[in-house]
């Protein structure tokens, strides 16, 4: 019989004085009747490349062979694999009976992890915050564990949300401030999350917060710590330091943040950036504590969820910025009937209206209206037409257009490399493949864990079925002139897929269908070169890969096999 639950099955009660993750695992251990130590979190399922015992791939550890279109317990129907690691994987799946995208992570049932997972998603389905991100379903069923939760197609991770640039003040005050009093709520119930990074806060369009993974992602990576508490508290800090000054608070770059300069050690965030918020910059200090010291010297450390949130409160509100627009000094004037005076004592204070004279009368009249008329017209067509020149001028200076030379007495192919100055990932379906690593793929970087990669598919080589493709947009600092792209990829194969588009912007807000395709090529090595015939001139290329080849697996990432593929490097020339 398959065992199921989105309520309080084989778990503790909230009614006594037994926490809700009573047998939740280490994972979900909170001790928060002391205050804890930083730096003694465990993983014994290491993300790094290097194998342990707990990441070795053994009969126990790996993931089930499930495809796109499985359907779990007659309800929910797998449509794309989003993670495949150490033994458990997680889906974008679609509920039928609900008709609703939900989250599924996925793991045999005698995977040794399986256990800790089930009892840690069954606790936190408990809490019912609405400031977490909902287990819906925990099931153990035909030597599977799987748990279902909420999917949030229109949030946006913090990891996307800071690839943008730092945030304003007001913005990382409500950030701090939200994502530290759900964790003070989930610690007192005994609830610890211990992977707070960037990627596992969710921003959604009204500004709210929402945190995924709690307890969860912990047991599916076997993650403990002696003192969850600060371990938590400590991460939070890391999150504020990063909207603060969009660098990681430690030495190794990580979540698409660059780290902080070797040997210098850990500076408050006014230090790293200008204009930085004075009250914020001093709490990110207190939280990021340094063996219960801190580098603010006038306030004590915050070493649980609760003191930071407290420390948050009292600060000073930080309001939102001004609208850009104000009205006129002294106000806009009240309106009154034409011709009516104002009220005696109120209303406008300058002197009466003096009314117009009487128009002109006679063919002298008539005449001199008709004359003053066509200069007009003529005055208004001179600098309709001045304006509309200094608008296009502008416009192409402010905001590049797409143009193309076709070579016939016009430029020619310079033979130069272009500077790649800026790059995103182009995920129009709001899932991108690894957000950190797109700056990998044009600056130097030998090592092969760092290399931009998708993710593995059951099913290719299109890609078509998935999400259409996957890609980079690249910043080439102003209009180019491009005459080829020089492409190495990661795999070889039958077979990939390449087409290059000539974008509006970075953000990649724009669909597909409105950029300009400029040229489609189809390799079965680990290297493409696009020439093109027409020169066109951009600022903003998007590389979109359509199709991959099917490779084995990866040890040194984890990466399973099937239908994947990876940029190492991409050059444009002149």
């Amino acid at each position: 019989m398959a065992e199921r639950s989105t309520a309080a099955v084989d778990v503790a009660g909230n009614s006594g004085g037994e926490p809700l993750t009573a047998k939740a695992g280490k994972a979900t251990a909170d001790g928060a009747e002391a205050a804890t130590k930083a730096g003694t979190q465990k993983d014994t399922g290491r993300t790094d490349g290097k194998k342990t015992d707990a990441g070795k791939p053994s009969r126990d550890d790996r993931a089930p062979e499930l495809h796109s279109g499985h359907k779990l317990a007659r309800r929910y129907r797998l449509e794309e694999c989003v993670t495949r690691l150490e033994g458990f994987s997680s889906w974008r799946a679609v509920d039928e009976k609900l008709r609703r995208a939900v989250g599924v992570h996925l793991l045999p049932a005698d995977h040794p992890r399986a256990r800790p997972v089930l009892a840690a998603a069954r606790s936190a389905a408990l809490l019912g915050d609405p400031r977490f991100v909902q287990v819906l379903d925990a099931v153990e069923e035909n030597d599977l564990v799987y748990v279902v939760h909420e999917w949030l197609p229109d949030a946006t991770e913090l990891t996307n949300v800071l690839a943008a640039g730092p945030m304003e003040p007001h913005d990382a005050y409500q950030l701090v401030s939200q994502v530290s009093q759900a964790m003070a709520a989930a610690h007192r119930e005994g609830l610890a999350h211990l992977r707070l990074h960037p990627g596992s806060v969710l921003r959604t369009g009204t500004g709210q917060y929402r945190i995924r993974g709690l307890a969860v992602m912990a047991a599916l990576r076997g993650i403990t710590s002696d003192r969850p508490q600060q371990t938590d508290t400590e991460a939070i800090g890391a999150l504020l330091y990063a909207a603060l000054t969009q660098r990681w608070p430690y030495e190794d770059s990580a979540h698409g943040l660059s780290g902080l300069p070797k040997g210098v050690g850990l500076i408050a965030p006014d230090q790293v950036r200008a204009g930085v918020h004075r009250g914020l910059s001093e709490l990110a200090m207190r939280a990021l504590v340094n063996d219960g010291s801190t580098a603010s010297r006038q306030e004590q450390p915050c070493t649980t969820p609760e003191e930071l949130s407290k420390a948050v409160a009292a600060m000073p509100r930080i309001r939102p910025p001004e609208p850009s627009f104000a009205p006129p000094p002294g106000g806009y004037p009240r309106p009154h009937a034409y011709g009516q005076q104002p009220p005696h004592g109120g209303g406008a204070t300058g002197p009466m209206p003096v009314p117009p004279p009487p128009p002109l009368q006679g063919r002298t009249g008539r005449a001199l209206k008709w004359s003053v008329a066509a200069l007009l017209i003529a005055a208004l067509g001179l600098a309709s037409w001045q304006l509309a020149d200094t608008l296009l001028k502008d416009g192409q200076e402010d905001h590049p257009q797409i143009s193309e030379s076709t070579g016939d007495g016009g430029s020619k192919p310079t033979g130069e490399p272009i500077k790649i100055l800026n790059a995103q990932e182009f995920a129009p379906d709001g899932a991108p493949q690894g957000a950190d690593r797109v700056k990998n793929t044009y600056t130097q970087n030998d090592s092969p864990k760092e290399v931009w990669r998708s993710r593995t598919y059951n099913e290719g080589p299109s890609l078509a079925n998935y999400k259409g493709g996957v890609g980079i947009i690249y910043d080439l600092g102003t209009n180019q002139q491009i005459s080829s792209a020089d492409i190495k990829l990661l795999y070889g194969g039958d077979h990939t897929e390449v087409t290059l588009y000539a974008a509006k912007s970075l953000s990649g807000s724009e669909s597909l269908k409105s950029m300009k395709k400029l040229k489609t090529k189809r390799t079965s090595t680990d290297s493409v070169n696009l020439s093109l015939e027409k020169l066109p001139r951009t600022r903003y290329v998007l590389l979109w890969i359509t199709a991959a080849p099917y490779s084995g697996a990866d040890n040194d990432t984890y990466a399973g096999a099937g239908y994947k593929q990876g940029i190492t490097n991409v050059k444009f020339t002149g």
